[in-house]
């Protein structure tokens, strides 16, 4: 549950970069956006796992 919090913050620190981005133009916001982006997609694989390796300890 640690990972989907950091998930939630992740988004919630990152909005402000996306509006200066998408309505201001603003490049420098945008670069921020897109390594957002990719450790949200780091941390979504991380869980993707997590939750797998639960799945399968369940199984016995």
């Amino acid at each position: 549950m640690e990972k989907f919090s950091k998930v939630k913050e992740l988004l919630a620190s990152v909005e402000a970069d996306a509006e200066k981005f998408y309505n201001s133009g603003n490049n420098a916001a945008g670069t921020r956006v897109r390594k957002a982006m990719q450790d949200l997609k780091v941390l979504a694989q991380e869980i993707r796992t997590e939750i797998t390796e639960k799945k399968t300890l369940n199984k016995y």
